[in-house]
């Protein structure tokens, strides 16, 4: 195992490459970029644009407004759009505070070479580092993505088993009902229900729509704070169970009632064994090897993509939301910063996944099958 280990860890190398490779050069190929942006704001062409670039001041150019600048006429032949009247020395100055002045190829090899060093640069529209961002952000993702996760199999797996044991019975029929709305109502739907029912929406007003913790978080005494911060993610998280347990379970049933058809159940069976150890001493486990293999996926979707409308309906500002408006704002260091990150807890998820594989039946070798 030791082996597999060190070899898995090997392939994250090239793995992450590609990843990033075939990102840049998409990049390359997209229409806008944060130049074109800039022009669009400077010109009047895009209201939403962000209006400040990382530099002393907070301005482009470490503190001198660019929109101060004397602009003289551009040739037409100008490759980015909305560029004509504006003086081509302006234009190479902000190519060059992108950092886009380089080659494509160029660009790629620094930004590996950081990487490596976990150096991922700074936010074109924040006075941040890419990595300080990402520490700021992060205590959110892991509250909704930890709790969540946590949560949903703590229910989909023993409600799945309860439906395959009792397939076909009244609990089975009633909660197949349940289920079905579960996946079908989308998870922000369900987060506005909740404001309605319990946060100050037409009934009650039990639970805060802002933030993870209160203002005055850090005043308060330890058991007060963490009173405190379950009290501020129960409805979001809340909401992102109710609409992903369903999947789980459905996949939990179906794997159990599969695994209960097999002929080693009728040995078992006919050998006399008490049915408990049946179900749960050879069915579960065999059961649950498609779970786990389905785990680093949810786990994943459930981290950092499937929070982006529950973090913005309840005001939580988490890497999902961050990701989300840095690819609008083609803010490229946080899009690739962020893209590398996630790619790299992905891998050591699947990695966890692989060695769980071991824990839950010690029949699997990974070292005799690659062998």
């Amino acid at each position: 195992m030791a082996a597999y280990i060190l070899r898995r860890l090997l392939l994250m190398i090239p793995t992450i490459f590609g990843i990033l490779l075939i990102s840049f050069t998409i990049v390359q190929f997209a229409p806008g970029g944060p130049v074109e942006r800039m022009i669009a704001q400077l010109t009047g062409l895009d209201q939403g644009a962000t209006a400040r670039v990382s530099g002393s001041g907070g301005d482009i150019g470490g503190g001198d407004n660019l929109t101060d600048m004397s602009f003289e006429a551009a040739s037409a032949s100008s490759r980015y759009r909305g560029a004509q009247g504006l003086d081509p020395h302006f234009i190479a100055e902000l190519e060059a505070q992108f950092g886009l002045d380089r080659p494509a190829h160029e660009r790629f090899i620094i930004m590996i070479s950081d990487y490596l060093r976990f150096d991922l640069g700074e936010s074109f529209y924040r006075d941040k580092s890419v990595i300080g961002l990402i520490r700021e952000k992060m205590p959110v993702s892991i509250s909704l993505g930890l709790w969540t996760t946590l949560l949903i199999y703590l229910i989909s797996i023993p409600l799945g088993v309860a439906k395959a044991v009792r397939d076909g019975q009244a609990f089975d029929v009633w909660t197949s009902a349940v289920i079905v709305i579960g996946y079908a109502v989308p998870g922000f739907l369900f987060a506005i229900l909740l404001i309605v029912l319990f946060a100050g929406g037409t009934f009650l007003d039990l639970f805060p729509l802002r933030g993870i913790t209160s203002e005055n978080w850090g005043d308060l005494s330890w058991p007060r704070r963490i009173v405190d911060y379950f009290w501020h993610i129960t409805l979001p998280v809340t909401a992102m169970v109710i609409s992903g347990f369903a999947t789980v379970t459905l996949l939990m049933k179906n794997s159990f009632l599969d695994e209960i058809r097999k002929q080693y159940v009728t040995t078992a069976r006919s050998k006399g064994l008490p049915e408990n150890r049946v179900l749960y001493g050879h069915v579960f486990r065999n059961a649950m090897i498609l779970i786990v293999s389905g785990f680093p996926g949810a786990f994943m979707h459930i981290f950092f993509t499937g929070s982006i409308l529950i973090e913005t309906i309840f005001s939580l500002d988490g890497l999902g939301l961050l990701s989300f408006q840095s690819i609008v704002n083609r803010d490229y260091p946080v899009v690739f910063g962020t893209l590398y990150i996630f790619s790299l807890i992905g891998l050591i998820v699947h990695l966890f996944a692989d060695i769980a594989y071991t824990w839950v039946d010690p029949r699997i070798d990974f070292e005799s099958r690659e062998s």
